[in-house]
């Protein structure tokens, strides 16, 4: 039990230097204007740090092997989900791979690059790499940029909008017609 307490903690200590990445989230900070918690690609807002749900301190075995699968996919399409990745966190993964992650942590501007132009995860009508430059949250379609989500908004409900305008255009002047004949009734009672 204790062998095994120990081994936590060097796991814990060894994990937070060599897998937190920092860097991207400074940059969608910088390039955003925005406060940016490590939510955006982590299961927790405090990161992979702890022993919150969701942290490393809080995986049983199989997370934690899951964790060990997830930290050895070092080439793209592996397949492997990481226990204290959220959805978005898993793609970058999948999509990169863990040796070109550690490439360009560097030069954080290149994981815009390198992502998919066309995945949206949340289904929101603005790509996770979009989200990613704005600040907002890529699994949340509340969250985004809301010039952005207006306009996919509209252009999603156009239709909607239309017959909404036209009905209430038709029902405006249905009542102005209605009135104008209660009027002239009125003076013809007169």
């Amino acid at each position: 039990m204790k062998a095994l307490f120990i081994l936590g903690i060097l796991v814990f200590m060894y994990c937070s230097s060599v897998f937190a990445h920092p860097e991207f989230q400074r940059y969608s900070k910088e390039v955003s204007g925005r406060s940016i918690n490590c939510a955006m690609c982590h299961m927790h807002s405090d990161g992979p740090v702890g022993l919150k749900p969701g942290q490393i301190g809080s995986l049983n075995q199989d997370e934690l092997n899951a964790l060990g699968l997830a930290r050895q996919a070092f080439k793209p399409g592996s397949g492997a989900k990481s226990p204290i990745l959220n959805e978005f966190g898993n793609v970058i993964v999948e999509q990169l791979g863990k040796e070109k992650i550690l490439m360009i942590k560097q030069r954080p501007e290149l994981l815009v690059e390198s992502l998919s132009k066309t995945s949206d995860l949340d289904s929101d009508g603005i790509t996770d790499v979009e989200e990613f430059k704005d600040g907002t949250h890529p699994l949340n379609s509340l969250d985004g940029h809301p010039w952005k989500l207006f306009k996919n908004n509209l252009l999603k409900n156009w239709f909607h909008i239309l017959m909404l305008g036209l009905a209430t255009g038709c029902g405006l002047y249905g009542l102005y017609n209605a009135l104008l004949w209660l009027a002239m009734k009125a003076r013809r009672e007169e």
